[in-house]
């Protein structure tokens, strides 16, 4: 009797772990799928000459602020520390779940008054900052660490 006991108890808790490590496996699996849609977004802002600081200031004190509002989520920002690039440029990577839901954050970040605001005060020329911006959609290759 003892010995069923033991028995029993022990098949209990290999069920247990093997129905733990089984729903773990489709979590994850659940997840690479999810992120197999990811895309990261390269954008290069090109600035008045000498309004790369001033760019710096408003994505500091206002954009990540509506970013974090629209569900863009940055990856990191950079700025170039050679001439001539250091004077006019500003680099941002952002992450998002997919194409899809990166034009519907867009969307909605540039209806955003707040937003709509922030650009209707560069409108004159004393005020303007930036002059180009480059944007490209990028998928992560097989080898990269980042996914």
């Amino acid at each position: 009797m003892r010995l069923n006991r033991f028995s029993a108890c022990g098949i209990a808790v290999l069920a247990f772990v093997a129905g733990s490590l089984f729903t773990a496996r489709l979590y994850r699996a659940e997840q690479v799928r999810a992120d197999a849609n990811r895309v990261f977004e390269l954008r290069v802002y090109h600035t008045v000459p000498g309004k790369a600081l001033a760019l710096q200031s408003e994505f500091r004190d206002k954009v990540t602020k509506l970013f974090a509002k629209h569900d863009l989520k940055a990856v990191g920002y950079w700025a170039p520390v050679d001439a001539p690039a250091s004077d006019n440029t500003f680099i941002y990577i952002l992450a998002h779940p997919s194409r899809d839901e990166a034009k519907k954050h867009w969307a909605a970040f540039q209806a955003d008054p707040d937003f709509q605001e922030m650009i209707k005060s560069q409108q004159t020329p004393e005020a303007k900052i930036v002059e180009k911006v480059d944007s490209t959609y990028m998928d992560p290759v097989d080898f990269s660490p980042l996914k």
